[in-house]
C-alpha cells in the first residue's frame, strides 16, 4: 500500500501543487495543461519518500499554502 494513499486530502491536494510548481514547471508551456496527471504527480510524492514529504508538508504550512 503506498503512503500517498494515508495523506488527508488537503496534504494531498498541497503536495500536488508544489511538485507540480518545482517539478514540472515547464511541462504546461512545452505539452499543454493537461499533460501533467494527478497520477504522475503522486508517482513523484511517492518516489520522494514520506520523510521528505513529512517536510515538504510542514514546509507548505508554515509558508500559509493550506
Amino acid at each position: 500500500m503506498s503512503f500517498v494513499n494515508t495523506l488527508k486530502s488537503e496534504e494531498l491536494t498541497m503536495l500536488r501543487r508544489i511538485v507540480k510548481k518545482v517539478h514540472f514547471q515547464y511541462f504546461d508551456m512545452k505539452h499543454g495543461k493537461s499533460f501533467v496527471t494527478n497520477k504522475m504527480l503522486d508517482n513523484v510524492i511517492e518516489n520522494i519518500g514520506p520523510e521528505a514529504v513529512e517536510k515538504m508538508i510542514k514546509s507548505g504550512v508554515d509558508k500559509g499554502l493550506r
